[in-house]
């Protein structure tokens, strides 16, 4: 059938737009963590917030986008009980975490930007680390779950057998834990946000900071003033696409819970998985399209290892220059 998961055209499709949106997103948050982390003028509490986005986004693609690149090859699940076990807990720890560190530099910003002096004790580098650690302990704490409700599954279909790594309990007894998952790590993160960034957007935009001439080579008050609304929009972005990227699997999800069969449209199902693999893997494009430090950061960072490929490959070539002499003299 067209649209059946052994169909030939969709295995190619599925496999290559996945596979080249998990490259890309792979390499381009390991760019922002080295950047953080290696460059110490990038080092600021919201900074460590985007460091732990990066990290979860990571592990929703590589825990849930590089499998499901396998099973579009393969048509069925190859990874084992074990694997079934370990990947679904990577991916909802990385779904779980991204959203919370979404949350996370939400209030961040709220607190800066509308509680400036509060924000110099609250909004610290340090304090960001402890909250991430809190972040990432709460949310491997909760999908310990997952171990328990999920296994691998033998299905017959069109005389194929199909393993696949599915639940093990019946959708009426999963429901109520989707349905926490959904108002916890989706509409809670989202509403907190929309509230959040509308107070936000009245201090920026409504009442903005008189603007000063710079003196003595400091930077003034409107300078400052812009900073803040760039890395706000920026952030906001982030959140925006968030929501438009997770909604249609959430959508899926809440219209199957209500229904007799569910809707299981192998080409639909690509299009939900891949909005939310697009969504772990945009974010280091728009740090890079919004953000001036954040590009030349990464232009630093890839002018460093072309300059190391260079002395690299200058250095073999002393080497084999200093060989090819002595063996000819």
């Amino acid at each position: 059938k067209n649209g059946s998961p052994l169909n030939i055209e969709y295995k190619v499709i599925s496999a290559f737009i996945v596979f080249v949106i998990c490259a890309l997103g792979i390499v381009g948050n390991v760019m922002v963590i080295l950047v953080v982390l290696t460059t110490k003028h990038m080092r600021t509490p919201t900074n460590c917030y985007l460091v732990s986005l990066a990290v979860a986004d990571l592990m929703v693609l590589i825990a849930a986008g590089l499998p499901s690149v396998a099973d579009s090859v393969y048509g069925s699940w190859v990874f084992g009980h074990s694997g079934c076990l370990c990947i679904t807990y990577f991916q909802y720890l990385g779904i779980n975490a991204s959203s919370c560190s979404i949350t996370a530099f939400t209030v961040e910003r709220y607190i800066a930007i509308c509680h400036p002096i509060k924000a110099q004790f609250l909004c610290t580098y340090s304090r960001a680390k402890k909250i991430i650690f809190g972040v990432w302990l709460f949310t491997s704490m909760y999908c310990v779950m997952w171990f328990y409700l999920t296994d691998i599954e033998e299905l017959m279909y069109e005389d194929v057998t199909i393993i696949t790594c599915a639940y093990k309990v019946s959708r009426k007894l999963y429901l109520p834990i989707y349905f926490f998952d959904f108002g916890v790590f989706f509409v809670l993160p989202l509403t907190l946000a929309t509230i959040l960034y509308g107070l936000i957007g009245r201090i920026l935009f409504l009442n903005p900071i008189p603007k000063e001439k710079v003196k003595n080579g400091h930077k003034d008050f409107s300078t400052r003033d812009s900073g803040r609304k760039n890395v706000t929009k920026m952030l906001a972005v982030v959140v925006i696409l968030f929501a438009v990227l997770w909604m249609p699997y959430r959508t899926l999800v809440v219209v199957n819970s209500f229904l007799q069969e569910a809707y299981l449209d192998a080409w639909f199902l690509l299009f939900c998985r891949t909005c939310v693999y697009l969504n772990s893997a945009v974010n280091p494009v728009i740090y890079n399209a919004m953000s001036q430090k954040f590009r030349a950061a990464f232009r630093k960072l890839c002018s460093c290892g072309t300059r190391a490929q260079a002395k690299q490959a200058a250095y073999k070539e002393q080497k084999r220059t200093a060989g090819a002499v002595l063996t000819s003299s």
